[in-house]
């Protein structure tokens, strides 16, 4: 496999579940005790050696752009004040060797066509995916975990989570071929089954990496569960081309695209990080 050296996070979404705190704010810019929640992803992304970061975005998404770009007349006003550990922390939201690049999802059609909104971007080269909504807090970086995966069994890797059977109905679950204690074949993968029609209850998360072939794959996938056009179903068609693996990463996983998870997330890293007392 090629390096993986481009990240595609999909923000285009509008966040209804956070209303009214997501009507002139993105849900992926909701803080999470200091940082919004997608720079928790992008240092995730960071660590496992990307170098350049794909926004797909939406209207009213500016402040995500905003957020990743220098701002020289806070920095003045932080140097100026002596707020050097300040300064340094704007300054260094991302590395200098990492660079960002913004498209646009004209229209919410589902997150394996915003995935295709990435491909003149990504080009002929693998890739990962990261779901800002899924926060997970681990030792080694969750992507780089995957993008190891990817390397060391020459294919896509699917980060995965085990869940309780009444929960199949919110994930793309997988079924497949163990090869070792964290990584399998996968042999089939459904979008959102009912607990009765769910082939296991491993769970497909918001981590991916993918090669490049699952572009031609969304192009040809027709529209799917709630009309959109799903990455899971883009992920079965490319099963038909060539291995897919499945890898349970190590860390905790926080469903901030919910308002319990999102406190969870808040409480644990507040107490895990900075030290304060729920």
């Amino acid at each position: 496999m090629k390096p993986i050296r481009k990240a595609v996070f999909p923000v285009a979404g509008l966040g209804t579940r956070f209303l009214p705190a997501t009507k002139a704010m993105p849900k992926e810019m909701l803080p999470i005790v200091d940082k919004p929640l997608i720079q928790y992803a992008v240092e995730e992304a960071v660590a496992a050696g990307i170098t350049e970061l794909v926004f797909v975005t939406g209207r009213h998404k500016r402040s995500i752009e905003d957020h990743f770009d220098r701002l020289p007349e806070l920095e003045i006003e932080l140097a100026a004040k002596d707020k050097h550990a300040l300064l340094e922390t704007v300054k260094n939201i991302i590395p200098a060797s990492v660079t960002c690049v913004y498209t646009r999802q004209a229209v919410p059609l589902g997150l394996g066509h915003a995935i295709l909104c990435a491909a003149p971007i990504v080009g002929n080269e693998p890739f990962a995916v990261l779901l800002a909504d899924d926060l997970i807090d681990s030792d080694i970086s969750a992507t780089r975990q995957l993008v190891e995966a990817a390397h060391r069994h020459d294919g896509s890797v699917l980060a995965l989570q085990s869940v309780k059977r009444e929960h199949t109905a919110k994930y793309g679950i997988v079924s497949g071929s163990e090869l070792d204690k964290r990584c399998m074949r996968v042999d089939a993968i459904v979008e959102k089954p009912a607990p009765a029609e769910a082939p296991s209850t491993q769970a497909v998360v918001g981590r991916y990496v993918l090669e490049p072939e699952i572009f031609e794959c969304l192009r040809s996938t027709p529209a799917g569960v709630g009309g959109e056009i799903q990455l899971t179903d883009g992920i079965a068609r490319l099963l038909a081309r060539q291995a897919v693996y499945g890898c349970k990463y190590d860390g905790v996983r926080y469903d901030c695209g919910s308002k319990e998870g999102f406190f969870s997330a808040t409480v644990e890293l507040g107490r895990k990080y900075h030290g304060l007392v729920a």
